[in-house]
């Protein structure tokens, strides 16, 4: 059975591709397209999608205002939007949404988010549990990103991300990062190991840059870093990863 789609956004071109780019997918269904959050929000309940691609700034009501009037909680909600400050990111992580695309962004990417989150609702064992265990997972991982400040609209951030998921679900992945963990999150982004590499570092220079060592310091819950130390993308991704296990234990 396919997973239906609701897509609401202002830009029309946008979501014309986007509803292309679902309709040559197997699995996928794009059962509405929006381009006012009023008209959204009609259609979220009446139609009761599987995924919602939700712009923030849209005419009548925005998507904030959409996810706050919805009366029915059963949609996976991306937000996708240009406005991809921490606060904006979190914003959206309080009003409900699973996940935050920063635009413009890879459609292939869009399709990742909604492949991995049907996979565990089409298990047989617990769908309900691991589900919910994904999307804690990722809010976990967002919020630690905000509180380090990372933003979310560098490549960095999805693959820091992706990076962290996968030495979570595979821990001994991390001591074969550039022959194993890099060539993966490569694979799944299209890229090169190299640039995975790059984008990763490039993520953690963002956060020290940024001042917020005592923030990541905080974190942790000891004083691992001062200003002048920088860990490795291999100590950085395993610490995370580390913690969000202790936590989920």
């Amino acid at each position: 059975m396919n997973k239906t789609i609701l897509i609401a956004d202002d830009n029309v071109a946008l979501c014309t591709s986007l509803k292309e780019f679902f309709e040559t997918k197997d699995g996928y269904e794009v059962v509405g397209v929006a381009h006012n959050g009023v008209s959204a929000l009609d259609q979220i309940e009446n139609l009761r999608p599987d995924f919602i691609l939700l712009d923030i700034v849209m005419p009548e009501l925005d998507g904030f205002g959409v996810l706050s009037a919805l009366e029915s909680k059963k949609s996976v909600v991306i937000m996708m939007s240009q406005l991809a400050t921490d606060g904006f990111v979190q914003k959206a992580m309080q009003y409900g949404a699973s996940y935050f695309l920063a635009k413009p962004f890879d459609f292939g990417m869009a399709q990742k988010l909604l492949d991995e989150l049907s996979s565990p609702s089409m298990a047989p064992q617990k769908p309900t549990a691991v589900t919910k265990r994904n999307k804690s997972l990722d809010e976990k991982i967002s919020n630690l990103f905000i509180s380090v400040g990372i933003p979310a609209h560098i490549k960095g951030y999805q693959f820091l991300r992706e990076a962290i998921k996968m030495t979570i679900e595979t821990p001994d992945i991390i001591n074969s990062i550039t022959k194993r963990l890099y060539p993966s999150i490569a694979d799944l982004y299209q890229t090169s190991p190299s640039k995975v590499e790059r984008a990763i570092r490039h993520a953690i220079e963002v956060a020290w840059n940024r001042g917020k060592i005592e923030n990541i310091n905080n974190v942790f819950g000891i004083k691992i870093y001062s200003p002048n130390e920088k860990p490795t993308n291999g100590e950085f991704i395993a610490l995370i990863a580390d913690k969000l296990l202790l936590e989920s234990a």
